[in-house]
């Protein structure tokens, strides 16, 4: 069959259940992955045709998606601040609003190594910087890979959640420290950092419902849940580690609950943190906080 008449019936078909804009993003996502074609190789070779095993496994995909399993669990990996990350059933999918995450701690020490807040003496002098509830990895192996001389460690529950991510940082070339580790029951980090980042499960029983279908049925729930009167359980925990982890001038970093921006300014403040800065994600909703000791 030509590519593109099968494009248009696959977009036709799953129009209904995600809207044509996303429909046509998963044929192309899929066309990539699968062919290792774009939609300007398509659109300069128009002529193009699916083998008979190819619709098969288009067929298939398409039924799974009509399910809402998640296109990224269907392909097996997803892209993540210009990587390439695999993701499964035992990690989250990362999200764009924590790419901003991401950007915002890269931008944070570009800035401070120009305006010479801090000194790198030497190839030795290492930032360490640790990621808590790593999942798939897509926040440490990105600091990794973008801040010069950093040492990265990663901490997750899980343990096959760290196996993904494992093979995430062997396969992006960058060198990550992992460690198994519950972080409600830690009492020490045992070692100093400069930067403290975490997006922990923030989201409460009570906005189940506001959560799509393809994340409350296939996305980890460990990952994502937390009971409706202990919300900040993790942040609580995280923050007071932090206090006694982080070096002179540490930065901490979260992304949190957009509902939830000014019950993290007073934690913080609670826990004598300074220069709080709570900031908007691209769709305009309180996403990440930041403070220093």
């Amino acid at each position: 069959m030509n590519i593109r008449q099968y494009r248009d019936q696959f977009i036709q078909k799953l129009s209904p259940l995600y809207g044509e804009d996303e429909a046509e993003s998963f044929f192309y996502l899929i066309l990539e992955n699968k062919r290792q074609l774009k939609r300007v190789d398509l659109a300069l070779n128009p002529d193009l045709v699916f083998s008979e095993n190819e619709i098969v496994i288009w067929d298939e995909l398409s039924k799974q998606l009509e399910l809402e399993i998640p296109v990224q669990y269907l392909l097996g990996s997803t892209s993540f601040f210009g990587l390439e990350f695999l993701v499964n059933e035992n990690v989250l999918i990362p999200r764009p609003e924590t790419e901003e995450l991401v950007e915002w701690i890269v931008q944070s020490q570009e800035s401070k190594i120009k305006g010479q807040e801090i000194i790198i003496k030497s190839q030795t002098s290492r930032i360490k910087i640790l990621d808590i509830g790593t999942g798939s990895g897509c926040i440490a192996i990105s600091l990794a890979n973008n801040i010069p001389n950093a040492a990265v460690f990663a901490i997750d529950v899980s343990p096959e959640a760290l196996e993904t991510a494992k093979k995430n940082a062997e396969n992006n070339q960058v060198s990550v420290t992992f460690l198994e580790k519950n972080i409600l029951e830690t009492f020490d980090l045992e070692q100093e950092f400069d930067i403290i980042v975490s997006n922990p499960p923030y989201v409460r029983n009570l906005e189940k419902e506001e959560i799509k279908k393809n994340v409350l049925e296939y996305e980890p729930h460990l990952a994502l849940f937390v009971a409706d009167d202990n919300a900040l359980v993790f942040y609580r925990k995280i923050a007071e580690l932090a206090k006694k982890n982080l070096a002179p001038n540490g930065q901490l970093f979260f992304e949190i609950n957009q509902y939830l921006g000014p019950e993290m300014i007073e934690l913080l403040k609670e826990l004598d943190f300074k220069n709080i800065e709570l900031k908007k994600d691209i769709y305009g909703n309180d996403r990440m906080i930041y403070g220093n000791i």
